[in-house]
């Protein structure tokens, strides 16, 4: 029985996890302002290695059109273009000496479609994660079935996942209407 409860309580920690990660991923998908968080998964060179950019400069938005990325050492000034212009993130970064500076363009209509379609395509990550995360636990349900759990409870358990499943199905949806409203905002 206990099993059980751990199960349920599993699964609502894994589809928490599941909005939560698609949280994080909806702050990647610019929506005109600039975000420090736009550069999150640009890599570095640093003596060979390929690290965050978080691990070898700051980056701070100077307004909502401008990020400036300060490394702690100025020779990795080069290396700092070079990494935001490979990550493809339409950004063409320029230098002062100092620090790297981005000019965060406007978006086009065009290329807000774009984004909200890498939005819908990420919140449709999140809505298959939840429904695996569901069957598993089901799953779950039907083997402590067979092995005597009593069918009342089995039922009760199993409108429990039922629950929790459009809980954070309904959360998935308010992200992404979020996300698109602030993307189709000009």
């Amino acid at each position: 029985m206990t099993d059980l409860s751990s199960t349920l309580k599993q699964c609502e920690e894994q589809m928490l996890k599941t909005v939560d990660h698609l949280e994080l991923e909806l702050t990647k998908v610019r929506a005109g302002a600039a975000n420090p968080s736009m550069l999150e998964g640009v890599r570095v060179d640093y003596y060979g290695s390929m690290v965050p950019l978080s691990q070898v400069a700051s980056v701070n938005s100077g307004d909502a059109r401008t990020l400036f990325v300060k490394p702690w050492e100025k020779k990795l000034i080069d290396a700092i273009e070079k990494a935001i212009i490979g990550a493809n993130l339409g950004f063409n970064p320029s230098n002062n000496g100092e620090s790297v500076i981005i000019h965060v363009p406007m978006l086009t209509e065009e290329r807000r479609k774009d984004l909200v379609k890498a939005a819908h395509k990420e919140a449709e990550h999140a809505r298959v994660g939840i429904r695996s995360i569901r069957q598993r636990t089901m799953e779950a349900i039907k083997a402590a079935k067979k092995d005597g759990l009593p069918e009342d409870h089995a039922k009760g358990m199993e409108a429990e996942v039922e629950k929790l499943t459009g809980t954070y199905n309904k959360r998935v949806e308010t992200h992404m209407e979020a996300k698109e409203k602030d993307i189709m905002k000009v």
